[in-house]
Protein backbone atom coordinates (compact mmCIF):
# COMPACT_ATOMS: atom_id res chain seq x y z
CA UNK A 1 0.00 0.00 0.00
CA UNK A 2 1.34 3.38 -0.77
CA UNK A 3 1.75 5.99 1.34
CA UNK A 4 -0.81 8.29 -0.48
CA UNK A 5 -3.34 5.77 0.19
CA UNK A 6 -2.99 5.75 3.96
CA UNK A 7 -5.14 7.73 6.03
CA UNK A 8 -3.70 11.27 7.42
CA UNK A 9 -1.84 11.22 10.73
CA UNK A 10 -1.61 13.58 12.98
CA UNK A 11 0.50 14.61 15.92
CA UNK A 12 -0.39 13.64 19.48
CA UNK A 13 -2.67 15.75 21.78
CA UNK A 14 0.20 17.49 24.42
CA UNK A 15 -1.48 15.96 28.08
CA UNK A 16 -2.93 18.77 29.79
CA UNK A 17 -2.46 18.96 33.84
CA UNK A 18 -5.63 20.40 35.31
CA UNK A 19 -5.13 22.20 38.27
CA UNK A 20 -1.76 24.21 37.16
CA UNK A 21 -3.30 24.78 33.90
CA UNK A 22 -6.19 26.27 35.80
CA UNK A 23 -4.27 28.70 37.58
CA UNK A 24 -2.76 29.68 34.45
CA UNK A 25 -6.19 30.64 33.06
CA UNK A 26 -7.00 32.11 36.04
CA UNK A 27 -4.35 35.00 35.67
CA UNK A 28 -5.41 35.12 31.81
CA UNK A 29 -8.90 35.55 33.20
CA UNK A 30 -7.54 38.65 35.28
CA UNK A 31 -5.91 40.52 32.73
CA UNK A 32 -8.67 40.25 30.26
CA UNK A 33 -10.90 41.39 33.16
CA UNK A 34 -8.31 44.65 33.32
CA UNK A 35 -7.94 45.66 30.08
CA UNK A 36 -12.33 45.59 29.81
CA UNK A 37 -11.87 47.99 33.03
CA UNK A 38 -8.93 49.92 31.09
CA UNK A 39 -11.85 50.47 28.72
CA UNK A 40 -14.28 51.72 30.85
CA UNK A 41 -11.97 54.00 32.57
CA UNK A 42 -11.14 55.38 28.95
CA UNK A 43 -15.07 56.94 28.66
CA UNK A 44 -14.34 59.37 31.29
CA UNK A 45 -11.57 62.40 30.91
CA UNK A 46 -8.27 61.77 31.23
CA UNK A 47 -7.00 62.24 34.48
CA UNK A 48 -10.56 62.39 36.32
CA UNK A 49 -11.53 60.56 39.28
CA UNK A 50 -13.82 58.38 37.90
CA UNK A 51 -11.07 56.80 35.42
CA UNK A 52 -8.49 56.43 37.94
CA UNK A 53 -11.56 54.73 39.96
CA UNK A 54 -11.35 52.27 37.03
CA UNK A 55 -7.61 52.26 37.01
CA UNK A 56 -7.78 51.63 40.46
CA UNK A 57 -9.43 48.40 39.93
CA UNK A 58 -7.80 47.43 37.31
CA UNK A 59 -4.53 47.23 38.94
CA UNK A 60 -6.28 45.22 41.41
CA UNK A 61 -6.65 42.82 38.45
CA UNK A 62 -3.19 42.62 37.76
CA UNK A 63 -1.66 42.27 40.96
CA UNK A 64 -4.16 38.96 40.83
CA UNK A 65 -2.42 37.47 37.67
CA UNK A 66 1.04 38.49 39.05
CA UNK A 67 -0.42 35.94 41.99
CA UNK A 68 -1.71 33.16 39.57
CA UNK A 69 1.48 33.55 37.98
CA UNK A 70 2.87 32.83 41.35
CA UNK A 71 1.21 29.58 41.56
CA UNK A 72 0.59 27.77 38.36
CA UNK A 73 4.51 27.09 38.12
CA UNK A 74 4.86 25.89 42.06
CA UNK A 75 1.81 23.46 41.60
CA UNK A 76 3.30 22.44 38.14
CA UNK A 77 6.91 21.42 39.84
CA UNK A 78 4.86 19.99 42.80
CA UNK A 79 2.40 18.17 41.04
CA UNK A 80 5.84 17.08 38.29
CA UNK A 81 3.52 18.63 35.92
CA UNK A 82 5.80 20.98 34.52
CA UNK A 83 5.63 20.91 30.45
CA UNK A 84 5.86 22.61 27.02
CA UNK A 85 1.84 23.34 27.52
CA UNK A 86 2.24 24.94 30.53
CA UNK A 87 5.24 27.24 29.29
CA UNK A 88 3.36 27.95 26.51
CA UNK A 89 -0.25 28.22 27.79
CA UNK A 90 1.82 31.05 30.63
CA UNK A 91 3.23 32.93 27.79
CA UNK A 92 0.06 33.71 25.93
CA UNK A 93 -1.45 34.43 29.48
CA UNK A 94 1.66 36.53 30.56
CA UNK A 95 1.24 38.52 27.01
CA UNK A 96 -2.16 39.37 27.90
CA UNK A 97 -1.87 40.58 31.49
CA UNK A 98 1.55 41.94 31.67
CA UNK A 99 2.34 42.87 28.20
CA UNK A 100 -1.34 44.22 27.20
CA UNK A 101 -2.63 45.67 30.06
CA UNK A 102 -0.14 47.19 31.77
CA UNK A 103 0.89 49.22 28.28
CA UNK A 104 -2.64 50.37 28.23
CA UNK A 105 -2.15 52.19 31.84
CA UNK A 106 1.00 53.21 30.79
CA UNK A 107 -0.55 55.26 27.79
CA UNK A 108 -4.11 56.59 29.81
CA UNK A 109 -2.66 56.60 33.52
CA UNK A 110 0.87 57.01 34.28
CA UNK A 111 2.01 59.47 30.91
CA UNK A 112 -1.28 60.79 30.16
CA UNK A 113 0.02 64.09 31.33
CA UNK A 114 3.63 64.29 29.12
CA UNK A 115 3.21 67.20 26.42
CA UNK A 116 4.93 65.72 23.79
CA UNK A 117 2.03 64.10 21.78
CA UNK A 118 2.22 60.12 21.52
CA UNK A 119 5.03 59.87 23.50
CA UNK A 120 3.39 58.00 26.24
CA UNK A 121 2.00 56.17 23.24
CA UNK A 122 5.29 55.07 21.74
CA UNK A 123 6.50 54.19 25.09
CA UNK A 124 3.82 51.90 25.98
CA UNK A 125 4.09 50.60 22.23
CA UNK A 126 7.91 49.93 23.27
CA UNK A 127 6.73 48.15 26.80
CA UNK A 128 4.52 45.81 25.03
CA UNK A 129 7.07 44.34 22.36
CA UNK A 130 9.91 44.26 24.50
CA UNK A 131 7.35 42.16 26.92
CA UNK A 132 6.35 39.99 23.80
CA UNK A 133 9.86 39.24 22.91
CA UNK A 134 11.31 38.47 26.60
CA UNK A 135 8.27 36.17 26.84
CA UNK A 136 9.52 34.45 23.50
CA UNK A 137 12.99 34.56 24.44
CA UNK A 138 12.65 33.01 27.53
CA UNK A 139 10.24 30.18 25.98
CA UNK A 140 13.65 29.35 23.24
CA UNK A 141 16.24 29.36 26.30
CA UNK A 142 13.62 27.18 28.28
CA UNK A 143 13.55 24.44 25.40
CA UNK A 144 17.56 24.62 24.70
CA UNK A 145 19.49 21.98 26.59
CA UNK A 146 20.62 22.92 30.04
CA UNK A 147 24.29 23.83 30.33
CA UNK A 148 26.45 22.31 32.82
CA UNK A 149 26.44 24.77 35.59
CA UNK A 150 23.66 26.51 34.25
CA UNK A 151 22.05 28.78 36.46
CA UNK A 152 18.51 29.28 36.79
CA UNK A 153 18.41 32.94 37.27
CA UNK A 154 16.54 35.32 35.21
CA UNK A 155 18.30 36.83 32.37
CA UNK A 156 16.76 39.86 31.53
CA UNK A 157 13.83 41.66 33.92
CA UNK A 158 11.01 39.08 34.35
CA UNK A 159 7.93 40.19 32.51
CA UNK A 160 5.65 39.40 35.71
CA UNK A 161 7.90 42.50 37.18
CA UNK A 162 7.85 44.64 35.16
CA UNK A 163 4.15 44.56 35.17
CA UNK A 164 4.89 45.02 38.96
CA UNK A 165 6.32 48.24 38.01
CA UNK A 166 4.23 49.96 36.06
CA UNK A 167 1.08 48.58 38.18
CA UNK A 168 2.57 49.89 41.20
CA UNK A 169 3.92 53.29 39.60
CA UNK A 170 0.56 53.78 38.57
CA UNK A 171 -1.25 52.90 41.55
CA UNK A 172 1.11 55.75 43.71
CA UNK A 173 0.18 58.22 40.76
CA UNK A 174 -3.52 57.35 41.54
CA UNK A 175 -3.15 58.12 45.04
CA UNK A 176 -1.14 60.85 44.71
CA UNK A 177 -3.42 62.71 42.47
CA UNK A 178 -6.44 61.98 43.66
CA UNK A 179 -6.61 61.03 47.65
CA UNK A 180 -3.63 63.72 48.32
CA UNK A 181 -4.26 66.65 45.90
CA UNK A 182 -0.91 66.75 44.63
CA UNK A 183 0.01 67.75 41.33
CA UNK A 184 2.97 66.08 39.61
CA UNK A 185 5.37 68.58 38.04
CA UNK A 186 6.47 67.86 34.44
CA UNK A 187 10.17 67.14 35.36
CA UNK A 188 8.76 64.29 36.95
CA UNK A 189 6.69 63.73 34.21
CA UNK A 190 9.09 63.18 31.84
CA UNK A 191 11.34 61.10 34.46
CA UNK A 192 8.66 58.98 34.85
CA UNK A 193 8.57 58.35 31.10
CA UNK A 194 12.25 57.85 30.78
CA UNK A 195 11.87 55.47 33.97
CA UNK A 196 9.28 53.84 31.76
CA UNK A 197 11.82 53.45 28.73
CA UNK A 198 14.38 52.11 30.73
CA UNK A 199 11.76 49.31 32.51
CA UNK A 200 10.65 48.24 28.94
CA UNK A 201 14.60 47.82 27.47
CA UNK A 202 15.56 45.65 30.93
CA UNK A 203 13.04 42.86 30.02
CA UNK A 204 15.28 42.22 26.67
CA UNK A 205 18.94 43.16 28.28
CA UNK A 206 20.97 40.77 29.65
CA UNK A 207 21.01 41.87 33.45
CA UNK A 208 20.87 38.95 35.20
CA UNK A 209 18.40 38.85 38.05
CA UNK A 210 17.61 36.24 40.77
CA UNK A 211 14.63 33.54 40.31
CA UNK A 212 12.53 33.07 43.65
CA UNK A 213 10.47 30.46 41.99
CA UNK A 214 12.13 27.58 43.76
CA UNK A 215 11.27 28.87 47.45
CA UNK A 216 9.62 26.47 49.41
CA UNK A 217 8.18 26.40 52.94
CA UNK A 218 10.84 23.82 53.41
CA UNK A 219 13.86 25.85 51.81
CA UNK A 220 16.27 27.28 54.47
CA UNK A 221 16.98 30.86 54.43
CA UNK A 222 19.30 33.17 55.69
CA UNK A 223 18.23 35.62 58.39
CA UNK A 224 18.95 38.43 56.30
CA UNK A 225 16.15 37.32 53.55
CA UNK A 226 13.82 36.36 56.18
CA UNK A 227 14.06 39.56 57.57
CA UNK A 228 14.10 41.46 54.82
CA UNK A 229 10.55 39.08 53.88
CA UNK A 230 9.21 40.40 57.18
CA UNK A 231 10.25 43.83 56.44
CA UNK A 232 8.57 43.83 52.87
CA UNK A 233 5.12 42.52 54.50
CA UNK A 234 4.91 44.44 57.22
CA UNK A 235 5.36 47.43 54.82
CA UNK A 236 3.16 46.27 52.07
CA UNK A 237 0.46 45.88 55.18
CA UNK A 238 1.21 49.45 56.64
CA UNK A 239 1.56 51.51 53.69
CA UNK A 240 0.08 49.97 50.50
CA UNK A 241 0.54 53.08 48.45
CA UNK A 242 3.70 53.44 47.87
CA UNK A 243 5.22 50.11 49.46
CA UNK A 244 4.90 47.92 46.46
CA UNK A 245 6.33 50.75 44.06
CA UNK A 246 9.06 50.78 46.45
CA UNK A 247 9.84 46.89 46.41
CA UNK A 248 9.47 46.69 42.51
CA UNK A 249 12.28 49.53 42.26
CA UNK A 250 14.45 47.61 44.94
CA UNK A 251 14.12 44.72 42.84
CA UNK A 252 14.85 46.58 39.44
CA UNK A 253 18.34 48.53 40.88
CA UNK A 254 19.65 45.25 42.80
CA UNK A 255 19.91 43.19 39.75
CA UNK A 256 20.88 46.25 37.54
CA UNK A 257 23.43 48.10 40.45
CA UNK A 258 24.02 46.23 43.22
CA UNK A 259 24.27 42.48 42.19
CA UNK A 260 26.75 42.57 39.89
CA UNK A 261 29.14 44.09 42.77
CA UNK A 262 28.45 41.37 45.30
CA UNK A 263 30.06 38.15 46.37
CA UNK A 264 28.69 35.07 46.11
CA UNK A 265 28.49 34.75 49.65
CA UNK A 266 26.47 38.18 49.90
CA UNK A 267 24.29 37.05 47.32
CA UNK A 268 23.57 33.55 48.96
CA UNK A 269 22.63 35.90 52.44
CA UNK A 270 19.86 38.04 50.23
CA UNK A 271 18.82 34.93 48.29
CA UNK A 272 17.58 31.44 47.97
CA UNK A 273 19.23 28.89 45.64
CA UNK A 274 18.19 25.52 44.76
CA UNK A 275 20.32 22.42 46.06
CA UNK A 276 22.43 22.68 42.93
CA UNK A 277 23.32 25.77 43.26
CA UNK A 278 24.90 25.01 47.15
CA UNK A 279 27.89 23.32 44.93
CA UNK A 280 30.94 25.70 44.48
CA UNK A 281 31.27 27.11 41.43
CA UNK A 282 33.84 29.84 39.48
CA UNK A 283 32.69 33.46 39.19
CA UNK A 284 33.04 33.00 36.20
CA UNK A 285 30.72 29.76 35.17
CA UNK A 286 27.76 32.25 36.06
CA UNK A 287 25.25 32.89 33.27
CA UNK A 288 25.44 36.36 31.91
Amino acid sequence: MSLSTLPPQYPDEPKIPILPNMLTAGNLLCGFFSILTIFKGMQFDSGSPEAFEYYRQATYLIFAACAFDLLDGRVARLCRADGSFGREFDSIADVVSFGIAPAMLLARAVLFQLPVPYLGDGIAVLYLLCAALRLARFNCMAAAPRKPNQSSDFVGLPVPMAAGAVVSTMYLVIDITTNRNLVIAQPWQYTMAVAMAILALLMMSRVIYPSFKHITFRKRGTITAILLAVITVGALVCFPWIAPALFFLCYLLYGLVLRPFLTRKMRRALEVHDEEDDEETPDDLEQI
